[in-house]
């Protein structure tokens, strides 16, 4: 399969286009979503972004206005995370049909989705139930579950839980439990995130346990469209399944952003943003 690496390199200042917010009705409540159009008519197809738990839009911020110069770009909460409804049954498969009817939603016939972490098992779910709407995928550092896969995740502790105490020891506790994975000298970085995870309270790995029940295996022979598997080189918990992710999409295009780490796209979004308009249709 063909691969490409990406260097390391500074991301230059992000233009702050016209985000926009609104809000979509689907069966399992309302969800919430930014978005970028382009000032003048696009014809490239829409693109819809998906985040990893336990995020919401804000982890593409800085990508929303970059894809948004060519073409529709629209980052939305999934279902159950950030400002969209909350849920009380966490799947990959509950997520992807909101998902679905989010599309249908917002009158899109088609679009392309990208996915990181959580987000790509949910792109690939949504695109083996509804293939009509989705014209590629770009899977950036996408978790590979088989069977040795959940095994492995099962015996893995909690990534973002964490027990409320009185003296607030829970969010220092938070913060140590994820800076090893993310880039020295970014405490905004890891701010956000950890902003994010405190808005679930206990269902912060509510996302984190629908990866580990997901059967992979079972859906990624239904994809009918385009597929780009995007790595990042220092991201522990996902680099190493890039290669075996791939293989399951024979055709797929391969790419590797360098020292890329877990928030991928607030620290490389110049990078991000290149490679999803050069594979999108």
């Amino acid at each position: 399969m063909p691969q490409s690496r990406v260097p390391a390199g500074s991301d230059g200042g992000i233009s702050r286009r016209a985000i926009r917010r609104g809000y979509a009705d689907t069966s399992r409540g309302q969800v919430h979503y930014a978005e970028v159009i382009p000032e003048a008519p696009a014809s490239l197809v829409p693109v819809v972004l998906l985040h990893q738990t336990p995020r919401s839009w804000d982890e593409y911020r800085e990508v929303l206005p970059l894809l948004g110069r060519g073409r529709r770009a629209i980052a939305m909460d999934t279902i159950g995370f950030g400002a969209s409804a909350p849920i009380a049954d966490h799947g990959i498969e509950t997520y992807a049909s909101v998902v679905a009817e989010f599309i249908q939603a917002l009158s899109l016939p088609k679009v392309a989705l990208v996915g990181h972490h959580t987000g790509g098992l949910i792109a690939i779910e949504t695109a083996a139930r509804a293939p009509g709407l989705i014209a590629a995928l770009v899977l950036s550092s996408t978790p590979h579950y088989d069977a040795d896969g959940r095994a492995r995740a099962a015996a893995r502790p909690p990534v973002d839980q964490v027990t409320e105490h009185p003296d607030g020891s829970h969010l220092a506790e938070l913060w140590r439990k994820r800076q090893g994975f993310y880039p020295a000298g970014r405490p905004d970085l890891l701010t956000r995130l950890v902003r994010d995870a405190l808005m679930l309270g206990p269902a912060a790995e509510a996302g984190h346990e629908a990866c580990k029940r997901y059967r992979l295996e079972d859906r990624a022979g239904l994809i009918q469209c385009p597929v780009l598997c995007l790595g990042a080189s220092a991201d522990p918990f996902a680099f190493p399944d890039l290669e075996p992710l791939a293989a399951r999409f024979p055709q797929a295009r391969v790419t590797v952003i360098e020292g890329g780490m877990v928030p991928l796209m607030e620290q490389r979004p110049h990078e991000v943003a290149r490679v999803i308009s050069e594979f999108l249709p």
